[in-house]
């Protein structure tokens, strides 16, 4: 299928260029994606983010040169796109669990991250229900935290976010903006590290914005939306859909990420049942 070419694409680049500075725009327009759509399909697929499969990369390629020749670790260090002895023998030693001099002893044990192939899965057992929605540019409002997605950190740190929200009565603030008391989890990309996302808890401005307090606004911009219902208790339900989103119906369609925040749509409700319904929007386009 196309887009495991387009994949394959951008890992050669990543290959082509462990020597180099490489920015995650660069990789993307390799897979001919969006950043932001390649950056969540990479993660979605593989369970870390495009940086840290290019560290763990350049460490196997550091510890295999330090093995077999006599390069200076410093050398070693700043040819990998490390600025320093120091930060490079930190992360040698957190994938390795040895220094990098020590790499060089004869019969250590050294990690070897290998390159990720991917390859079709054809699973077919269960449909994936959606519909396409298209909806003006808007306005929400809200609060907003930056998570790390290395290590699926985000999995842990955004249903910590609602656990505080609900709480400290953020979200019963919000729900009382609106009528129909809907509120959103929204997923931005921070642009400036590609290992982080913003996650803003929300809800669709009714009111003046100025009525919100602490809460900050964003506007979110008129979009053509995928939309696919959840059914069951949260978190679990709606992480297990985002991932289906990624790795199954992403490949299977001709669409391909927008720019625009993608959306967690929570009505009234206990999230904790088992007939909860929720649903996420996911901004597309045509590839």
């Amino acid at each position: 299928m196309e887009w495991l070419t387009r994949m394959k694409d951008a890992l050669d680049y990543i290959e082509e260029h462990m020597e180099e500075p490489i920015s995650a725009s660069d990789i993307a327009k390799a897979a001919c994606s969006s950043t932001f759509h390649f950056q969540r399909m990479f993660h979605m697929l593989t369970g870390m983010t495009v940086a840290e499969y290019i560290r763990k990369r350049r460490l196997t390629l550091a510890a295999q040169e330090l093995a077999i020749s006599s390069s200076k670790v410093l050398d070693t260090a700043l040819k990998y796109g490390y600025d320093s002895p120091e930060s490079f023998a930190k992360a040698f030693r957190k994938l390795h669990g040895i220094s990098p001099s020590e790499a060089r002893d004869p019969g250590v044990s050294l990690k070897a991250f290998p390159r990720i192939s991917f390859h079709l899965s054809l699973k077919g057992d269960q449909d994936m229900d959606y519909r396409i929605v298209e909806k003006s540019g808007f306005t929400v409002v809200g609060k907003s935290i930056q998570v790390s997605m290395k290590d699926g950190e985000n999995f842990k740190a955004i249903p910590a976010f609602w656990q505080q929200s609900n709480s400290d009565g953020t979200t019963d603030d919000l729900m009382a903006l609106r009528a129909d008391g809907v509120t959103l989890g929204i997923c931005m990309a921070v642009t400036d590290d590609p290992d982080q996302l913003t996650y803003m808890i929300a809800a669709e401005s009714e009111k003046d914005a100025a009525a919100s307090g602490d809460f900050i606004t964003h506007e979110v911009p008129a979009s053509t939306w995928a939309v696919f219902p959840v059914v069951g208790p949260m978190p679990d339900a709606i992480q297990g859909v985002w991932q289906r989103i990624y790795q199954e119906w992403f490949p299977a369609t001709g669409y391909q990420h927008a720019d625009a925040p993608e959306l967690e749509v929570y009505p009234p409700g206990d999230p904790a049942a088992e007939d909860y319904r929720t649903e996420v929007w996911i901004p597309i386009m045509k590839k």
